[in-house]
C-alpha cells in the first residue's frame, strides 16, 4: 500500500479525528454513518497526548489460554514482523477473551518495546496496564478497561484481519484516533484526506461558527435567520466542492 508523506501525517494529526471525519465523509465512496469508524465504546487512557495516526498493524492475542505459551517462538516471530512493517504504526488488538477480559498485552515493557520498533500506541478491545510508565514511553492507548496482569499473553496470530469495538481492520489501514475514538481510512481516500478536512474546517469558521459567534444583541428572530442562512451557505459550499451536502 502506498503510504502518505511524513509532513501530511503530521498536518493530518494536528486535527481531532471528529474534524478528520468531517473531512473524510465528504470524499468516501462509504456509507459515513454505518462504519469505519468505532461503533462501541473506547476509551482513550492518555487524552493529554492528542491524536495519533498510524497504519495498523494488527495481532490476535487470548490471555486466558495457557496453551498459547507452548509456541516458543510466538514473540520472537511476532517482533520480527512488527519491526519489518514500516511506520508510523498502531497497534491494532483483537482480545479473544472478550467481553471477559482477564489479561493486558500492554504494559510498560511492551510499549517501550514497541516503540522502539516505531510504533506510536495500540488500539485493543482488551485491557492495558502501567499506565503512567506507557505515557512516559510516549505510547498511547485506546482500550476497554484497566487489569492488573498479563495472565498467559502471547501472540497468537498477526498481521491478519481483526475486529475491535464493532469495527474490522485491515493490516495496513490508515487510522486516525483520539479521545473521541477512531477512524479507519481506506486506502483511496488517503491522499484527498488532508485536503477535505483543511477545507470543510474553514467551511465551519467561515459560515455556521462565525454566524453563531456574532449574535449579540440580536433577537431571537435575527439570530435564527443567520445562523439558517449559514447553514445553507456551509452545505452550498460542500455540494459545490464535493457534490454532498456539508453536515456538523
Amino acid at each position: 500500500m502506498s503510504q502518505l508523506t511524513h509532513a501530511q501525517l503530521l498536518e493530518l494529526k494536528r486535527w481531532n479525528t471528529p474534524t478528520i471525519y468531517n473531512g473524510w465523509e465528504q470524499i468516501t465512496s462509504c456509507d459515513a454513518g454505518a462504519g469505519g469508524f468505532n461503533l462501541e465504546e473506547c476509551r482513550d487512557f492518555m487524552p493529554q497526548m492528542g491524536p495519533m495516526i498510524g497504519y495498523a498493524v494488527t495481532l490476535k492475542i487470548e490471555p486466558s489460554v495457557k496453551e498459547h505459551k507452548t509456541v516458543e517462538t510466538a514473540w520472537a516471530d511476532y517482533r520480527e514482523y512488527m519491526a519489518s512493517v514500516p511506520g508510523p504504526k498502531i497497534v491494532v488488538i483483537e482480545d479473544l477473551d472478550k467481553p471477559r477480559v482477564i489479561g493486558s498485552f500492554w504494559g510498560e515493557v511492551n510499549s517501550n518495546t514497541h516503540r522502539a520498533l516505531g510504533c506510536v500506541g495500540t488500539i485493543t478491545d482488551g485491557a492495558i496496564r502501567d499506565v503512567d510508565e506507557m505515557c512516559d514511553a510516549g505510547f498511547k492507548a485506546l482500550a476497554r478497561r484497566l487489569c492488573v496482569g498479563h495472565a498467559h499473553v502471547v501472540p497468537v496470530e498477526w498481521n491478519v484481519p481483526v475486529e475491535v469495538f464493532g469495527t474490522g481492520v485491515e493490516p495496513g489501514q490508515l487510522i486516525h484516533a483520539d479521545k473521541h475514538g477512531f477512524l479507519v481510512i481506506p486506502q483511496e481516500d488517503q491522499e484527498p484526506l488532508l485536503e477535505a478536512a483543511r477545507f470543510m474546517d474553514s467551511n465551519e469558521c467561515e459560515t455556521v461558527i462565525a454566524a453563531a459567534r456574532s449574535v449579540q444583541g440580536l433577537g431571537t428572530g435575527e439570530i435564527l435567520k443567520q445562523v439558517n442562512e449559514a447553514g445553507t451557505e456551509f452545505a452550498r459550499r460542500a455540494r459545490e466542492r464535493y457534490g454532498k451536502d456539508g453536515e456538523w
